[in-house]
């Protein structure tokens, strides 16, 4: 190998470890941050409402590992961060650091008027998010908005 061909390879490689990408998603919801946590740390009743995130196993708990599946696939990230009534945060891989990474992010923020601004967002980097990037776009932002919507419905519907 050429030392131009070293340089080149060593640069795609560089530029696709960083490839990155956010996708972002937000709904109001007419309940308190403890009405909305109540539903979204209940894994076990996601069959029942969620269409994006179907099925999952573990607790809401930081180091936790779980078992999820959503869009047909099953992964196992780690809980980064579980705040009652505020953020759940997970990391999850694919096979190794750096193929594909994504940190998914439940934010429930309190606006004072008896609602809650719900952000739930998922920060992708590694070698497959470029290739995947269009996909992501597509079908991960639309299975997003509708969880987040099933997930108004859900609380709103069930309030205390």
């Amino acid at each position: 190998m050429t030392k131009l061909n070293a340089i080149a390879l060593s640069t795609f490689f560089s530029i696709q470890l960083i490839a990155q990408k956010e996708i972002h998603t937000e709904i109001i919801i007419n309940a308190s941050p403890e009405q909305v946590w109540e539903v979204l740390s209940d894994f076990e009743a996601y069959p029942e409402w969620n269409p994006f995130i179907t099925e999952v196993e573990g607790k809401t708990k930081k180091g936790e590992k779980l078992k999820i599946n959503a869009g047909g696939m099953t992964f196992k990230p780690t809980v980064l961060i579980a705040e009652k009534n505020s953020e759940l945060k997970w990391i999850g891989r694919l096979l190794m650091p750096g193929i594909f990474d994504g940190t998914h992010r439940f934010q429930i923020i309190d606006r004072g008027d008896g609602t809650v601004l719900f952000k739930h967002s998922e920060h992708f980097k590694g070698l497959l998010v470029g290739p995947f990037s269009k996909k992501l776009d597509r079908e991960t932002k639309s299975g997003f908005d509708a969880m987040n919507k099933a997930l108004k419905e859900r609380v709103e519907n069930f309030k205390k």
